[in-house]
């Protein structure tokens, strides 16, 4: 699975949620959780793995940070590579989250390219903030074209109307674009 979608969306946090979940049912999950380098300096912070601290304790998973190492389209040179050996290391689930990409003004956005994940994956989700502003015009319409699932996440408490709302609006855009399955249709 990819998941891919703004900085502040939950990614993290879902996936140890939902990486706990798989591991209490038996599964093997490895994470491929991807940082951004500096540009300056090449750095990287990977701090993923201390977001997913019960999850990193599992038995049962494996998380690794990789740095993009200036590589576009959300992912590292050797994504794919790495997905690979984790299916091979006996992992049945495998979860990759992308560096993330933004929803526009006033966010710095990494373009288009965010969605390569797409094409190595089985299923791509896009995990979005309820209250993230004016989400149809600022996301990309690339990254929206590729997912399987739309997530509205953080939907609870005073959030729950505007996640329903940003709902209505992914379900209304989703019918308009190109379907890239004939046996799937994109959820929201």
């Amino acid at each position: 699975l990819g998941l891919s979608g703004p900085p502040g969306a939950g990614k993290s946090t879902f996936i140890e949620c939902f990486g706990k979940m798989l591991t209490e049912r038996k599964h093997k999950v490895s994470v491929l959780a991807v940082d951004p380098s500096s540009s300056t300096s090449g750095g990287s912070l990977l701090g993923d793995k201390t977001r997913m601290t019960e999850l990193s304790r599992d038995m049962n998973a494996y998380i690794r940070p990789s740095p993009t190492r200036g590589t576009l389209g959300g992912v590292t040179r050797t994504t794919n590579e790495a997905i690979l050996l984790c299916e091979g290391g006996g992992y049945d689930v495998v979860l990759v989250e992308t560096v993330g990409m933004c929803l526009g003004f006033p966010f710095n956005c990494v373009g288009q390219s965010e969605f390569a994940v797409a094409d190595m994956v089985d299923m791509f989700i896009l995990l979005l903030p309820p209250a993230g502003g004016d989400e149809l015009q600022g996301i990309k319409r690339g990254i929206i074209e590729m997912a399987d699932l739309v997530a509205i996440n953080k939907a609870d408490g005073d959030l729950v109307v505007a996640a329903r709302r940003i709902q209505a609006e992914y379900i209304s855009a989703m019918k308009l674009l190109r379907k890239r399955s004939k046996v799937w249709r994109p959820k929201v």
